[in-house]
């Protein structure tokens, strides 16, 4: 009775629920260290500037010219040619780490012996075993780690979460999400890189998974994967296609490719009703929730997040603000053992197609 109640509340109503946490400003200011000034680094800075009110203050390469241009470029205070020697700073409350897949187990470690808070991108190991020994390091220690799966932080994604945990779809049967880009074949490009855990599924492949968990919660603990794909003549992913059955009736059918654009659309479809996204699903964008019995309602989101990625990542700094300065010991939104599970799910697919690593 309950569930039926929720359905016919949401269907009808004129507008869908709004998102519960709307404003990246609405979070205490923490003070970020940057470690590894790369694209995806500029990204996250640009849209801490434009969008929050946490600060970059310092910045750490390998290169130390590297890391004095990049803190020039976004006006930070400090560079460091050594990860350690800004894991030690005092003024720096956070570390950041946006360095290349392969490394970001080894510096997330460093971060969390050296009692640094720390975001890590994305996957936030290049295995589930790596994602354990992040995780298991982080509670012995007493350290928040949190894994940097920005698009969990989005608006819409939270009315999509507000409409899954109400049961507003039913029972949810079949979620589809693509995640693909053409980038030409270039060995020493990261994504075609063995030895920089290259590969479709682990740069790009991560946004459909995650997006699949957030309507069955069940791939948690059970999840049955298909993988089909090609790799690249350097023996990565280059395209891959997963059907992932759960112990029920529902089924995941994603795609990613570093070779093809596709759509980058998400759906997901139950008994009572269906979510459309806007494209890219990963980004702020609007969403459309079309109800067996009523008319379709659209969530719109923020015009100033939408476009480039950089505008929504300020989200999942805000976030993580709020967590730490609260005492929470992990997210509420994308917990480690969530991500962990994701990169079994990835160890599983690559496994499947004899990806080559290392």
């Amino acid at each position: 009775m309950r569930i039926r109640t929720n359905r016919a509340r949401i269907a009808s109503m004129t507008t869908l629920p709004p998102p519960r946490f709307p404003d990246p400003r609405d979070a205490p200011t923490l003070r970020w260290g940057i470690i590894g000034p790369g694209n995806i680094a500029g990204k996250f800075v640009d849209s801490l500037q434009a969008n929050s009110d946490q600060v970059a203050v310092a910045a750490a390469s390998r290169s130390a010219s590297r890391a004095k241009a990049f803190a020039s470029r976004y006006g930070i205070e400090r560079s460091y040619d050594s990860y350690a020697a800004l894991l030690a700073d005092p003024d720096v409350d956070v570390a950041y780490i946006a360095t290349t897949h392969n490394t970001h187990e080894e510096l997330a470690l460093l971060a969390i012996e050296a009692s640094k808070p720390v975001l890590i991108e994305k996957p936030m190991a290049t295995t589930a075993a790596g994602g354990q020994r992040i995780a298991d390091a982080a509670r012995a220690a007493g350290v928040f780690a949190m894994e940097a799966m920005w698009t969990r932080y989005l608006p819409h994604i939270d009315v999509i979460r507000q409409l899954v945990e109400t049961h507003a779809l039913g029972d949810v049967r079949i979620v589809t999400a693509d995640f693909g880009i053409a980038v030409p074949f270039d060995t020493e490009h990261r994504l075609y890189n063995p030895t920089t855990a290259g590969g479709a599924l682990l740069d790009l492949g991560v946004y459909p998974v995650q997006f699949a968990r957030l309507a069955l919660p069940q791939l948690l603990t059970s999840a049955a994967v298909h993988a089909y794909g090609t790799l690249a003549r350097s023996g990565v992913d280059e395209t891959a296609t997963l059907v992932i059955e759960t112990d029920g009736d529902a089924q995941a059918i994603l795609n990613c490719s570093v070779a093809i654009k596709t759509p980058t659309v998400g759906a997901i479809n139950g008994t009572a009703g269906r979510i459309v996204t806007g494209a890219p699903f990963h980004t702020a964008v609007d969403v459309t929730y079309f109800p067996e019995d009523g008319d379709p309602s659209t969530y719109r989101s923020p015009k100033w997040a939408h476009g480039p990625e950089s505008r929504g990542m300020a989200f999942e700094a805000a976030a993580f603000a709020r967590y730490l300065v609260d005492g929470l010991t992990d997210s509420p939104l994308f917990a480690l053992n969530e991500a962990i599970a994701s990169l079994r799910i990835l160890d599983e697919a690559r496994a499947q197609l004899g990806v080559r690593t290392g």
